[in-house]
């Protein structure tokens, strides 16, 4: 009697078996889905976050998929705080693989309002902790032979949004600094990516998307979808790029705007 081949083992596509994983602004919307998405892939997660101790509720949940999981203290916009949080939970954990730059926001005004300190504002937020929390992390990903860097961008950064002239800026900035840092590290096996996501469903954007005309008018922009995203499709896209599958894949934004830059 011939015996029964053994099946074959199931194949995760994304597997991140093994690696540890940063993600800052992590306590809620996209940045809570990312944690979770990257747990579910087999990922150790940190979370870099403003309130450590607001953090237990989502740390349970990572370590139910048997990940390791912690919360550090990260306000983006205190780069000398961030990088001695980052050094701590290294030496205590190990190095970081893969690095998901989520901090972010913007502004609501016209550009003939917008002052100095909130366009600085701005631009520190997004761009300015992009760079130097990629630049701190790499270094030690050089060390370690490799990684990956997922920066949140925006379609803002694709496409003029009236009225959110600085942080279109900002978020530009970001997808072409996602190429620069890409060719300049490719060399030390660093890959950097992006992705640029439009409208999501989130408690960041509940209160514009509760109007019912700036609703409408999103979802007709949407081009060929016509609907708002969930977080889910954005944080299958980040566990995507920071996976082995996008091995060959480094310098590119990802467009996750249900067709509105392609109108």
């Amino acid at each position: 009697m011939v015996a029964e081949a053994a099946p074959a083992p199931a194949r995760t596509p994304f597997a991140l078996t093994g690696s540890r994983a940063l993600v800052t602004a992590a306590s809620r919307g996209l940045g809570r889905e990312i944690a979770l998405e990257l747990a579910g892939q087999g990922a150790d997660v940190v979370l870099g976050v403003r309130d450590p101790d607001g953090s237990a509720g989502l740390l349970e949940e990572l370590r139910a998929f048997g990940v390791d999981a912690a919360a550090i203290r990260m306000d983006v916009l205190d780069l000398a705080a961030c990088r001695a949080a980052i050094d701590a939970v290294t030496e205590q954990r190990g190095p970081i693989d893969i690095l998901v730059n989520n901090a972010g926001g913007g502004i609501d005004a016209p550009a003939l309002e917008v002052t100095e300190e909130a366009f600085d504002h701005v631009w520190q937020l997004n761009t300015r902790s992009t760079f130097f929390l990629s630049q701190h992390v790499a270094k030690s990903m050089r060390e370690n032979g490799g990684g990956a860097i997922v920066n949140v961008a925006s379609q803002a950064g694709l496409v003029a949004l009236p009225g959110e002239a600085s942080y279109c800026a900002a978020k530009a900035a970001v997808v072409h600094l996602t190429r620069c840092l890409a060719v300049e590290w490719g060399q030390y096996g660093i890959r950097v990516n992006a992705v640029a996501p439009t409208f999501i469903e989130t408690d960041g954007t509940s209160a514009a998307l509760s109007d019912d005309a700036f609703r409408a008018d999103t979802v007709e922009r949407i081009a060929a979808l016509h609907r708002i995203g969930e977080p889910r499709e954005v944080s299958g896209a980040v566990a995507f790029l920071a996976s082995p599958s996008a091995s060959l894949i480094t310098g590119q934004t990802l467009a996750i705007d249900g067709g509105w830059t392609a109108r």
